[in-house]
């Protein structure tokens, strides 16, 4: 499960920014997970629960924005909603796709105080 790694990542980066502001815990944490990022869902709130336990992040807010995946067709240039990797273009269902968003796996904002 690498998704606490990830939630492990996070802490260590809230801590940073809570040292830097000298703040003593953060209030709201977002973030941008693209559902083609690799993330299991129910797993990572699994390892937040986990993870955040005597941290900084331990009573945070937490939104998550789950940005959903687009590709383009490198043959056509259409611009398609993919469910799941290697996913033809519905216009010419040609495979050779590049995606626009959905692998992001980012905190968009933290607030400290």
């Amino acid at each position: 499960m690498h998704e606490l790694s990830i939630v492990l990542s996070i802490v260590d980066l809230a801590e940073e920014q809570v040292r830097k502001n000298h703040a003593q815990r953060v209030e709201n944490i977002e973030l941008d997970i693209g559902s083609m990022a690799g993330v299991e869902w129910d797993a990572l709130d699994f390892a937040w629960t986990a993870g955040v336990k005597n941290s900084v992040l331990e009573n945070a807010h937490r939104q998550v924005n789950r940005i959903t995946a687009l590709a383009r067709c490198l043959q056509c240039q259409h611009e398609f909603e993919i469910a799941q990797p290697f996913e033809p273009c519905p216009a010419c269902h040609d495979y050779l796709v590049e995606y626009i968003q959905g692998k992001e796996l980012r905190v968009k904002s933290l607030t400290v105080s």
